[in-house]
């Protein structure tokens, strides 16, 4: 069969590839206790252990029950747009009108409409390297080219604005970043930011930030929304993360009201609305009870991730930049092998442990690092840095 081109531009998601291999070894006497084996624990996939909350679940029940699962409008229920534009303002101190608000099928799909919407074949977008892999084929799709800039410890594993301005040419449209980011839990601090912001409007470009991770914020200092920088700048965010609603499929995109017109059109064609049941069901998020419980779990991440990183560190798993956000740790394993993609398979066999290489995440010395998520109870840690230090 003749596939389209594009297909070969993008390349293998390997965080999935190495979870299939990781389920394939957990069905192995390995990690089969019967047969003196002991459980994978998985350390690799960025989901919360934690669900959607009960008014949240009540609330998809009650829109199943009454029958209230016809389309929406394209850009999403009007009352849920408006709730989102007041956790802008209670949480972030942010005005962002709910007509700016474009509901989508999950992160992705607000990605899919910024990028199909703004880039044309042969523009070049500028990221960092390290970034989330999705991020830059979702550039490819729409037939640009994704720029990848080696962005260390120094500028927190993210690009700065003299980054920006040294790298930008004559087909550069603009940047995508992502703040709190995946894989590395860092954030971009708001001069750096507004920085770029500027940087990025003098060349007349667009400047997309995903803000996915932003209600996981630990550090007062990088919990502000780029959104605050002017309404040409244009965010992406999810229900996944803070929300804990990862298999329901629902995120968000907030755009400039000219974008508004070609934004609905693409949604209308490609699919029609985002799920009608998540969306009744996500107005219960911004309940008080909810909220209260998002950030109990919040609490939670900050608790874990401040008992990993100095475990890590104790080991000889350096993380270079303590993370302020997410649920991820980019670790240093240079100390222990060569090459990040053999040491993580080595792990799953000696240890039964899952995490992900770095190349999945850019060019730049991705071999040396890896990817710890502590999305996974305290327990399960503490065991799995048993493990590791019986093994290294």
């Amino acid at each position: 069969m003749r596939l389209a081109r594009r297909t070969q531009a993008i390349e293998p998601f390997y965080v999935m590839e190495c979870a299939k291999a990781a389920d394939e070894l957990a069905r192995s006497a390995l990690c089969d206790p019967a047969r003196g084996g002991r459980p994978m624990i998985y350390l690799n996939i960025g989901e919360p252990d934690f669900t959607a909350t009960e008014p949240v679940r009540e609330a998809a029940e009650r829109c199943v029950r009454e029958g209230r699962t016809q389309y929406t409008p394209a850009l999403g229920l009007e009352a849920l747009r408006e709730r989102i534009s007041g956790w802008y303002r209670d949480r972030f101190a942010v005005d962002v009108p709910a007509r700016r608000i474009v509901l989508t099928a999950g992160a992705s799909g607000a990605l899919q409409l910024a990028c199909l919407a703004l880039v044309e074949a042969g523009d070049e977008v500028l990221m960092p390297d390290p970034s989330y892999p999705c991020n830059r084929h979702f550039v490819t799709a729409a037939g640009g080219r994704p720029v990848l800039v080696e962005s260390g410890p120094s500028t927190r594993f993210q690009l700065g604005a003299e980054q920006v301005r040294a790298c930008w040419g004559e087909h550069t449209r603009g940047v995508l970043l992502a703040s709190p980011s995946n894989p590395t839990g860092t954030s971009i601090e708001r001069d750096e930011m507004r920085r770029i912001v500027e940087t990025v409007r003098r060349h007349d470009g667009v400047t997309l930030v995903d803000e996915i991770y932003l209600g996981l914020s630990f550090d007062e200092a990088y919990g502000h929304s780029a959104l605050e920088l002017g309404d040409d700048v244009i965010t992406i965010n999810s229900f996944s993360k803070y929300f804990c609603m990862t298999g329901w499929r629902l995120g968000w995109l907030v755009v400039p009201e000219a974008m508004l017109p070609a934004v609905e059109r693409l949604a209308q064609n490609l699919y029609i609305c985002p799920s009608t049941v998540a969306q009744h069901a996500a107005l219960a998020c911004f309940e008080p009870e909810s909220i209260d419980e998002y950030e109990r779990r919040r609490a939670e991440f900050r608790a874990r991730r401040d008992y990993l990183v100095p475990a890590l560190e104790r080991l000889g798993l350096r993380v270079p930049v303590m993370p302020d956000g997410a649920f991820y740790a980019w670790a240093d394993c240079s100390a222990h092998h060569t090459s990040s993609w053999d040491f993580v398979f080595e792990l799953m066999r000696r240890a039964q442990i899952a995490i992900t290489p770095g190349r999945d995440f850019g060019r730049a010395q991705t071999d040396r690092y890896v990817r710890f998520s502590y999305a996974s109870r305290r327990d399960l840690l503490e065991e799995a840095v048993d493990r590791l230090s019986q093994v290294l």
